[in-house]
């Protein structure tokens, strides 16, 4: 299972091969958000993976709310571009079997859960400031910050528990973990995986509730690099070394 593929070609392609990946084991792909940041080397990942297994098509789930094209409001008013998403047609050219949905579902036996929207019931996490969408007729602009196409991803680790991987969590971290516990009731969590955790317990009142909150019941939370420093020593004060571990570009994790 593929979660992205990273912005740009040239950097799937040599991470892939220094780490000595198998695309040839991949069977399904999972886009977690519509920013092109998460989904540049998609038709390199796709051709890669066809190659080595013997030109199947690929499954490739989707939100359908990922393929408007979206900007950044400027202070000024103006708008900053972001590029697009592959679109469906040009996915389906590439040997993509695109499952477009806002319904959350299991795949490859049952073995991994990508979620459906994910319920905001935080009044501080609130998504991308600024972020504008094209309208569904394409006259105009209308406001996007929640990135409600935005899911997260799920496997259920035999003798573990749930390990859950959220790319930017633009919904917010606790919104993420919170709908992940309330979609698995029954299983443990785990780990929980996120290149930019949200918000960030500055204050000790807000670290004392931190703690009340799903992501504090997790034996492993690696922060990715949008964390940022100030909310990574954040995260160590309040759950300690051996729960946050700063994740990077080529570390492997083994259960």
């Amino acid at each position: 299972m593929l979660f992205d593929s990273g912005p740009e070609d040239f950097a799937f392609e040599r991470n892939t091969a220094r780490l000595g990946a198998d695309l040839g084991q991949v069977e399904t792909i999972v886009l977690s958000h519509g920013h092109w940041d998460h989904s540049g080397a998609m038709f390199s990942a796709l051709g890669a993976i066809r190659a080595r297994n013997g030109n199947r098509t690929v499954p490739y789930y989707a939100h359908p709310g990922m393929f408007r094209s979206r900007a950044m409001r400027l202070p000024n008013g103006g708008l900053r571009f972001m590029d697009d998403v592959p679109g469906i047609a040009d996915l389906t050219a590439q040997g993509a079997e695109v499952v477009c949905t806002a319904e959350p579902r299991a795949f490859l036996d049952d073995m991994f859960y990508v979620s459906g929207e994910i319920p905001r019931v935080t009044p501080f996490e609130r998504g991308l400031p600024g972020q504008v969408r094209k309208t569904e007729d394409g006259s105009g602009w209308e406001p996007d910050e929640l990135l409600m196409d935005e899911r997260w991803l799920a496997v259920n680790v035999a003798g573990k528990g749930l390990v859950v991987l959220s790319a930017c969590s633009h919904a917010g971290i606790v919104n993420v973990l919170t709908h992940a516990r309330a979609s698995f009731a029954d299983v443990p969590l785990y780990a929980r995986w996120a290149a930019c955790i949200w918000p960030v317990p500055t204050r000790r009142s807000s670290r004392r509730r931190w703690r009340r909150w799903p992501i504090s019941s997790s034996r492993r939370s690696p922060a990715g690099h949008c964390t940022g420093w100030r909310a990574i020593a954040a995260l160590a004060t309040a759950f300690g070394d051996k729960v946050l571990a700063p994740s990077a570009v080529g570390k492997r994790y083994s259960f």
